[in-house]
């Protein structure tokens, strides 16, 4: 069903790829007949260079698990409600951007911060080639503006860590043994309404070799949260073992830096100039508003031609 769909996207976009060449086409006979259609004409060729530069994004994601959905940890670093801010602020920016991708989001875990932002948060984001795509945000993420919790309007630094890993299906077997687990309930604390109860149904698994931790709060049934959680644990672990076994072991060590000073691999700088800059591919954007709103395709681009680079 899943290369049935694959196929089926592919014939989609062909057709309209087609369509829209044709209609590019039929506005340039009018212009030779004296017709006024720049406005028209201008949108059409930038609609059709989005979706080229999608597609063209696509052929970059050879990864053998870059097809799959994604599961995205956040965590803030030290500074307390300055980091934890940012974190729910790098959330936000993640949601926006499946939205425009037109991807499906689940929030499977959300710790709120103290006084502001979170403590930890978990997400599903389900479409073609999520996982392969947020690959470029794993990482430590760095925020430097004029802190809103701060009355003496004084300029702070705050990290974030990006953790993502592949959703895996029931095709591929990852033995948990019983005695490698600790589950450990609480009461759901999330944003409120239908996800919040007073029962202790929010589930936490801690896989003791390794560390790797999962939790789930979304479902209003404990049985049912502990089962999202072993499958995210599943999937945390079954990319643990694929990255020990690559030869780029590289990339795993830096999803597991310290969140703080020297580890970051993009800094988002508000004051005193505005300013996004990811410091492995050296790409700048000084829209920093559009990519907070969701805007990550320059990044997630330049990551894949980098990485690419680096497999020839």
């Amino acid at each position: 069903m899943r290369e049935k769909k694959r196929l089926e996207n592919v014939l989609s976009t062909e057709a309209d790829l087609m369509r829209r060449t044709g209609d590019i086409a039929a506005y340039f006979d009018l212009a030779r007949e004296g017709e006024n259609v720049d406005a028209d004409l201008r949108k059409e060729i930038d609609s059709l260079r989005q979706v080229v530069d999608r597609l063209e994004t696509e052929t970059l994601l050879s990864g053998e698990n870059d097809a799959r959905n994604a599961i995205v940890t956040i965590h803030p670093g030290a500074g307390g409600t300055e980091s934890q801010d940012w974190a729910d602020m790098l959330l936000r920016m993640y949601l926006r951007w499946a939205e425009r991708q037109r991807f499906q989001t689940v929030l499977y875990d959300y710790q709120p911060g103290d006084e502001a932002g979170l403590k930890s948060a978990t997400f599903a984001v389900n479409g073609d080639y999520a996982f392969g795509l947020l690959t470029s945000e794993i990482g430590v993420h760095r925020l430097v503006r004029i802190s809103p919790f701060d009355q003496a309007k004084r300029r702070h630094t705050s990290f974030a860590s990006v953790y993502v890993s592949p959703e895996i299906d029931d095709s591929i077997e990852v033995v948990i043994k019983p005695d490698d687990i600790r589950v450990d309930t609480y009461r759901s604390s999330g944003k409120g309404g239908q996800h919040v109860n007073t029962t202790d149904s929010a589930v936490r698994i801690t896989h003791i070799p390794t560390g790797l931790v999962a939790s789930c709060q979304n479902e209003r049934s404990q049985h049912k949260n502990r089962e999202r959680a072993m499958s995210m644990l599943r999937s945390k672990l079954y990319e643990y073992e694929m990255e020990k076994r690559r030869e780029e072991t590289k990339k795993i060590e830096d999803s597991k830096l310290d969140i703080d000073f020297g580890s970051q691999i993009r800094s988002y700088v508000l004051q005193p100039y505005r300013l996004i800059k990811d410091h492995r591919t050296k790409i700048e954007v000084g829209d920093v508003d559009r990519v907070l709103d969701g805007d990550l395709q320059p990044f997630i681009r330049g990551y894949l031609v980098m990485r690419r680079g680096e497999k020839r």
